[in-house]
C-alpha cells in the first residue's frame, strides 16, 4: 500500500505543488488548506505521516500537531514554514516534531527527510525484538536502558537509536551514511562527529565487559562484535 501523507498547507500554489510532487513520488497525499479540516480528515482516516504548515487560518501547525499528538504519539510529524526563529524551531521540537523545514527548501530533500524517518519509524516497530543480551548487560530498546547487576544506564535517546542499529547487525558492518540517515536524518559531516562522540560512549558504558566490542571499520563504519 502507498504511504498516505496528511499534508496541511494554506498556500494554494505551493500545496498544490507539494501534492502532485508527492504523488508523483507514489505518496498518496491528501492536500487541506487549513488545521481544522486537517485535524478533520486526520480523525476520521488513516495516515502514515503529517506534512505541516505552522501558520494557517481557523488551527495552525503547531495547535494541529498538539491534537494529532493527543490521538497519536508515534506518528511522524514534519514543520514547513518560513519561520526560521529559533524559538519557532524549539516550540516545533517540544512539540513532537520529528522534522522541521524553512522556507524556501528542495522537494527532493523533503522526499529524502520523509524516507529517511519512514525508515527509521517503521523499522522500530517492525522489529520484534526489544531486548539483547550484550554478555553481562542486557539492553532493553523500548524502555532505553542498559542493565548488568553491577550499573544500570538510562540511554539518550540518540544512543539507544544507535546502540539498537548496532546490535540489530550484531557481528555485521553498521553503514555509517546509513546510521546517520536513520538517526540524524542528515549525513554532513558536523552530523559523523557527533555520531563519533556517541560511539565513544557507548564504548564507555560497555567498558567492563570485554566480550562486546564495538570496533570502527574503515572507510565503512562500525561492527559491534560479541565474543564467545
Amino acid at each position: 500500500m502507498k504511504t498516505r501523507i496528511l499534508l496541511a498547507e494554506d498556500d494554494e500554489n505551493l500545496g498544490a505543488l507539494l501534492r502532485e510532487y508527492l504523488r508523483a513520488k507514489d505518496f498518496e497525499a491528501n492536500l487541506f488548506s487549513d488545521g481544522e479540516n486537517a485535524y478533520k480528515s486526520f480523525m476520521s482516516e488513516p495516515y502514515d505521516i503529517c506534512i505541516l504548515d505552522v501558520m494557517m487560518p481557523v488551527k495552525d501547525g503547531f495547535t494541529l500537531a498538539k491534537e494529532i499528538r493527543a490521538n497519536n504519539s508515534e506518528i511522524p510529524i514534519i514543520f514547513l514554514t518560513a519561520k526560521s526563529m529559533k524559538e519557532d524551531i524549539f516550540e516545533g521540537f517540544r512539540l513532537g516534531a520529528d522534522d522541521y523545514m524553512t522556507k524556501p527548501f528542495s522537494m527532493e530533500e523533503l522526499i529524502f527527510r520523509i524516507d529517511a524517518i519512514l525508515r527509521r519509524t517503521q523499522n522500530k516497530s517492525a522489529h520484534k525484538k526489544k531486548v539483547f543480551e550484550l554478555g553481562k548487560y542486557t539492553f532493553n530498546s523500548e524502555t532505553q536502558m542498559l542493565t548488568s547487576e553491577e550499573n544500570e544506564h538510562k540511554l539518550t535517546t540518540k544512543e539507544s537509536d544507535l546502540l539498537y542499529l548496532l546490535c540489530t547487525n550484531l557481528n555485521s558492518i553498521l553503514e555509517r551514511n546509513y546510521a546517520l540517515r536513520t538517526i540524524w536524518l542528515d549525513d554532513s559531516y558536523f552530523n559523523a562527529r557527533s555520531m563519533d562522540v556517541y560511539i565513544t560512549k557507548l564504548r564507555k558504558y560497555l567498558k567492563d565487559e570485554p566480550g562486546v566490542e564495538i570496533i570502527n571499520v574503515h572507510g565503512k563504519g562500525y561492527k559491534m562484535v560479541l565474543k564467545d
